[in-house]
């Protein structure tokens, strides 16, 4: 940090200080104490006047007083580093960095935890641009100027409590190893504590969120999780979700449905065949719609034991039958297909395979018997096939169960993140929701499921976001009956069930 830098931060901590010492909203309930090992059991909303450069907006008073009056004590700020910074090296915009002292301000006067988050830091953010590499793992200027960063904020607000202000470092690394993360990050980690020993900090999970990593437990930080299993629930017909055909209908809990991957040879783990059990009285047509092939698959249709349909799938450069192929970053190409493969079924066919051999793993958006057309139900990963029994209803399991409920979240989301709480790590989900493209009736159930997981486990949560697709305040469902409040339109169900938690 040069001198000016050092003078601006210095003047900035003297104000954020005196704003400290202020009483506010005496009546409401004083702010609990927030440590790494223990987290308080938050319940709020992202905040994203900053989220994005492009749509830079100071905060606003109005949603703090909201969120404090209904009950809640959290805000999570996503922000973007351009907002106050045109390029990582360059110094900061104080006009932004006062609105942020603001929006800190205001969670002082009507006790509301802030947690200050880079949604894009200095060399990542999970929502890249085409061809922008996330360098925040490997290199090491792209680490410094991270590091510089989270500096000016911890010497700005020093000595601000930490049951008022934590900093969650970046959103949503992707799936690197845990030891390549706490590399990356523990320059940051160093450098807030290096202006302000005392600061919470927290750390996302990897694997977008979904993962803890145990190679940070020894730096003492907290660490953060997310709340969006199923996507086909929380991202239903999101545009910025990848998703090749039509979308199934959300329900809850989720029934087990035919996967969308089918792995090859080299996914021997998730490797296995969707076996069709169907009755064809006479020959019928069958087809598969191919959606994404990543390296090379040998695809195999076999009709009671007999091949009616293989086909060979190696994505490479330039123009093929794929609409879009690119390099993958560990060799070779990966394409994007959105092409159909027919055949025919001999008549008196009762069971079609579907697998994958030689290869790697491949997508696909539809089934089609005859005139009837089946849309597989989940694209999770690394799930394996199983047996389905078509009729004119669909396609439904051999064995019936469900694959996404309140007992799945809890072994796969829950569990992992108790252990390592156990490791005393504090935990919070710092983003969940459902977009407003998902039936209403079908994200109170999901959710009521959530907050009944992360109350006795003690995690604290905030939605994503407050006004907004996902929020209580101007979604823009079309199936609910708004209420009028203050110029907004307030979805009075979701907030009366969040009050619950």
């Amino acid at each position: 940090m040069n001198r000016r830098q050092f003078l601006k931060a210095t003047a900035a901590t003297t104000v954020v200080a005196a704003l400290a010492k202020r009483s506010y909203c005496d009546t409401a309930r004083p702010l609990p104490a927030a440590t790494p090992q223990k987290l308080p059991r938050w319940r709020g909303f992202n905040l994203l006047e900053k989220f994005q450069s492009a749509n830079n907006k100071a905060f606003v008073e109005a949603d703090f007083a909201f969120i404090a009056n209904w009950g809640f004590n959290f805000v999570r700020l996503p922000m973007d580093f351009r907002c106050w910074a045109k390029t990582p090296e360059a110094e900061f915009n104080e006009q932004t960095m006062q609105e942020i002292d603001q929006a800190l301000a205001w969670g002082e006067k009507y006790k509301i935890h802030v947690c200050m988050n880079f949604h894009r830091g200095p060399g990542y953010c999970v929502n890249r641009r085409k061809g922008e590499q996330p360098t925040l793992w490997t290199d090491a200027s792209a680490q410094e100027q991270f590091a510089r960063h989270w500096n000016v904020f911890a010497a700005r607000y020093k000595g601000v409590p930490s049951g008022q202000l934590s900093f969650n470092l970046i959103n949503e690394p992707g799936d690197i190893a845990g030891a390549v993360y706490a590399a990356a990050i523990k320059p940051a980690i160093e450098a807030i504590r290096a202006a302000d020993p005392h600061r919470l900090i927290i750390a996302d999970g990897v694997r977008w969120g979904t993962k803890p990593v145990p190679a940070l437990v020894p730096f003492g930080i907290a660490q953060s999780t997310r709340g969006y299993e199923p996507m086909l629930v929380s991202h239903y017909e999101a545009s910025w979700i990848s998703h090749q055909g039509p979308w199934p209908t959300p329900v809850w809990p989720v029934p087990v449905g035919i996967n969308n991957h089918l792995y090859g040879d080299s996914k021997p783990e998730f490797k296995s065949a969707l076996v069709l059990q169907v009755e064809c009285p006479q020959a019928t047509p069958f087809s598969i719609r191919v959606g994404h092939v990543s390296a090379q698959a040998e695809l195999a249709v076999k009709a009671d034991g007999a091949a009616v349909l293989q086909k060979q799938f190696q994505p490479g450069p330039g123009a093929g039958e794929w609409k879009k192929s690119e390099p993958s970053s560990w060799g070779g190409y990966t394409a994007d297909y959105d092409r159909e493969y027919a055949t025919t079924l001999p008549a008196g066919t009762r069971e079609v395979q579907i697998a994958v051999g030689k290869g790697d793993w491949l997508t696909f958006a539809e089934l089609r018997f005859g005139d009837s057309t089946i849309v597989p139900g989940n694209s999770d990963w690394g799930v394996k096939q199983e047996m389905f029994i078509v009729d004119a209803h669909g396609a439904r399991p051999a064995n019936p169960r469900y694959l996404h409920s309140k007992e799945t979240l809890q072994k796969k989301r829950i569990e992992p993140w108790q252990a390592l709480a156990a490791q005393g790590v504090g935990v919070v989900v710092g983003e969940w929701g459902a977009f407003n493209h998902t039936p209403h009736a079908v994200v109170l159930a999901w959710m009521r499921d959530c907050l009944d997981n992360w109350r006795p486990a003690g995690f604290g949560w905030a939605l994503w976001n407050f006004r907004g697709p996902f929020g209580v305040l101007d979604s823009e469902r079309k199936d609910v009956a708004y209420e009028s409040f203050k110029g907004h339109r307030l979805d009075r169900k979701m907030l009366e069930l969040l009050q619950q938690y």
